[in-house]
């Protein structure tokens, strides 16, 4: 990961000033490096990472960090891990044209890589994730979105991410067919339950700790699972108020649809179908030969689920 990061830090420099301070702006805000991450854990898995794995790693790192560029400006969110984002910090064109330096940026490594299986998948991801951010989007103050609906934004725009990163760590080391499945279903899986408890997170955090509001998802309209399921399963007036307030977005009384929520099962359905995400990643783990790398991922499905206990 040093490797990665100096990666990283070297191929964001630009000559043009503003790129460089809003670049500077994103390194310290951190971040979990999670789906790099991914990438070296699933090639050393499978026994090799090189240079490539460098590349790669880095390359799903400028994906990510794009899409949340982009997303902090549509969202108009002013704060993100407990600091100024960069369209607060530097306004909504600066970081919406930053975000395109660095799809730019990556799909220059993305041909320094050289391979058009990895550069297929990652064309194939990065689509896949403009679409569901467009989903999503669509369904912003839908009060009538399901579960079904719900399962298909967050695959596509958080899940199918991790996919790539580990599916391609598994290719980059050359793992047969079966084995880069493993990978991929891995990641499938683990993307499902981390952006479920991440959503989950918006009805039970600690600012302090989270950097992240309580009831976000919900000023912003967004139904996410344990609104779904408390309309779901409610009775008629928690139903009709929730209802209200996912249309009403901003406006609506937070402390009010907390407690709505809580009066039902739905925090603990949300949490329940985390786990059994976390539970599918662990499972396709089964297919990969055993290492400490893959001890390693066995333990970051584990922990994915424990941010919301």
């Amino acid at each position: 990961m040093r490797a990665v990061d100096a990666l990283i830090r070297d191929r964001l420099r630009s000559d043009v000033t503003l790129i460089n301070e809003i670049a500077a702006h994103i390194l310290r805000s951190g971040g979990k490096r999670l789906r790099p991450v991914l990438v070296l854990l699933a090639a050393r898995a499978f026994g090799r990472c090189d240079q490539r794995g460098h590349l790669v790693a880095a390359i799903v790192e400028l994906i990510h960090t794009a899409t949340l560029l982009h997303d902090d400006v549509v969202d108009e969110t002013e704060r993100r891990r407990g600091q100024a984002t960069a369209n607060a910090a530097f306004g909504n064109a600066g970081a919406v044209l930053s975000g395109d330096f660095l799809y730019s940026r990556s799909f220059q490594l993305m041909v320094e890589v050289d391979d058009m299986r990895i550069m297929r998948e990652l064309a194939d991801t990065t689509n896949a994730i403009a679409e569901g951010e467009v989903l999503q989007l669509m369904r912003c103050g839908d009060p009538d979105a399901d579960e079904a609906g719900y399962l298909e934004v967050i695959e596509r725009k958080t899940a199918r991410l991790f996919r790539a990163a580990t599916g391609l760590g598994a290719l980059i080391a050359g793992a047969d067919a079966d084995g880069i499945r493993a990978a991929q279903d891995y990641g499938l899986s683990l993307g499902m339950a981390f952006q479920v408890v991440d959503d989950l997170l918006d009805y039970l955090a600690d600012p302090e700790v989270s950097g992240k509001n309580l009831g976000t998802d919900l000023a912003e309209g967004k139904p996410t699972l344990p609104l779904i399921r408390a309309m779901s399963v409610g009775d008629a007036a928690t139903r009709d108020y929730l209802r209200g307030a996912i249309s009403d977005g901003g406006s609506a009384d937070v402390a009010a649809v907390l407690r709505a929520v809580e009066s039902t099962d739905a925090i603990h359905y949300t949490s329940a179908a985390a786990q059994r995400h976390a539970a599918d990643a662990k499972q396709a783990l089964a297919a990969m030969p055993p290492s400490a790398f893959r001890d390693a991922m066995s333990g970051l499905a584990d922990f994915t689920v424990k941010r919301a206990s």
